[in-house]
């Protein structure tokens, strides 16, 4: 349990303060004593009165003995400022801040070396729940029930079926690439002999159609 003594509206500045209370922290009780008794500074006698209060707080009131405590936190919270003026040259006046502060001591009784294990050990266990459930669902897929031998002498249809479409699929480019051929290429004497019964055709029918020709009369020069 946390027993706590605050000393409110102190005339030390909180910068001051956090000097002595930063030394207290995370110390027995004991020790936290002796470091405020032979401290030089101002602070470490109202710091010394704080840490008393809370001592008798939680021997009082918590029934703790002061043996089984220790200062988890000591800090001190900034308090209302008192505004003074001081006359100076020239008829001037400056301003003098006299700053109050908050100051708080919490103690807390030690948890045993056996109980903290144990905290430890319960904040470890959720952690290591999901590893356990994963090994869990992966045994289920490992253990799956063999299949039956087939007969060796009886092919399965699904083979045949699947054999089907691949001779299709090869059969097809090579029907492709029949049609895509050109024609083979003659050779050259029945190549030329059919050029010319060809144009000796074409020039037979033009001879019909024009008729016979007219006779060219040529003119001797006379010499």
């Amino acid at each position: 349990m946390e027993t706590r003594a605050t000393a409110r509206y102190v005339r030390v500045s909180p910068r001051k303060a956090r000097l002595v209370t930063d030394l207290i922290n995370g110390k027995d009780l004991t020790e936290a004593r002796q470091i405020l008794d032979y401290s030089p500074r101002a602070a470490a006698r109202v710091v010394g009165k704080v840490l008393s209060s809370a001592t008798a707080n939680a021997e009082n009131n918590n029934k703790l003995s002061p043996e089984s405590l220790f200062v988890t936190r000591a800090y001190a919270d900034e308090g209302p400022t008192l505004k003074r003026f001081r006359p100076r040259a020239l008829g001037r006046a400056t301003r003098i801040n006299k700053r109050t502060s908050h100051i708080t001591v919490v103690l807390e009784e030690k948890v045993p070396e056996r109980e903290v294990t144990r905290r430890r050990l319960r904040r470890r266990k959720p952690q290591e729940e999901p590893e356990e459930e994963k090994v869990l669902e992966e045994k289920p897929e490992a253990e799956e029930p063999e299949k039956e031998p087939k007969a060796p002498g009886k092919p399965s249809t699904r083979k045949a079926a699947a054999g089907k479409p691949a001779k299709k699929a090869a059969g097809k480019p090579a029907a492709k690439k029949a049609k895509g051929k050109p024609a083979k290429p003659t050779s050259g004497k029945a190549a030329s002999k059919k050029a010319a019964s060809g144009k000796a055709a074409t020039a037979a029918k033009k001879a019909k159609k024009e008729g016979p020709k007219p006779e060219k009369k040529v003119k001797k020069r006379e010499g």
